[in-house]
């Protein structure tokens, strides 16, 4: 477990780096962004990734690393805007952006490792295409979710899906940094 706790800290700060990164660029843009429309944007990705994995050409020029990277990125948001809501103009500093970042990474990871003891690590058997599927499958029923207004019967809520979301591709990211996929990375990135 300690290597999956340093791997795991490994490909968060990776993505964190990311994240401030295009703070500074762009500021807390992403706080008009409803529930729905940060969805909509992890869906893209993943398809893309897919797509990828599929076709194992990319016509841009980038590969399936990124893409996780923004489905992680995205993901966090996502736990942000679900939290705070949407607004209807920047309404945070990049100082307090970077804090929330903080807060809903570090609850996500601790239900990473929490799901990780009971399951005993049998993420690291798994296929990167798996994580992508069950990415899919996430948001599909993240969008039903939302188009029942949040209601649930019996399942876990949209936020529960959005961490599971950013734990598949953060496991995705540790298996092409670390693992058995590092052969594949060149098409990764």
């Amino acid at each position: 477990m300690s290597d999956t706790k340093e791997q795991f800290e490994h490909v968060i700060e990776i993505c964190r780096n990311l994240f401030v990164k295009k703070l500074h660029d762009y500021g807390a843009s992403w706080r008009i962004m409803r529930p729905e429309s940060i969805t909509d944007q992890i869906f893209i990705k993943a398809k893309r990734i897919r797509n990828l994995e599929i076709k194992k050409v990319s016509q841009v020029g980038e590969g399936i690393y990124p893409e996780f990277v923004g489905i992680v990125n995205y993901g966090i948001i996502g736990l942000i805007q679900l939290d705070r809501g949407y607004a209807s103009t920047v309404d945070i500093s990049n100082d307090v952006a970077v804090e929330l970042y903080d807060r809903f990474m570090t609850r996500t990871k601790e239900l990473m490792y929490a799901k990780n003891a009971d399951y005993d690590e049998a993420w690291r058997d798994m296929r990167i295409n798996s994580y992508t599927d069950l990415i899919l499958t996430k948001i599909q029923r993240t969008k039903q979710i939302e188009d029942n207004h949040g209601e649930t019967m019996v399942s876990e809520g949209i936020d529960a899906n959005y961490m599971d979301m950013v734990n598949y591709s953060l496991f995705a990211l540790i298996k092409l940094e670390y693992g058995d996929e590092r052969k594949d990375r060149d098409m990764a990135e």
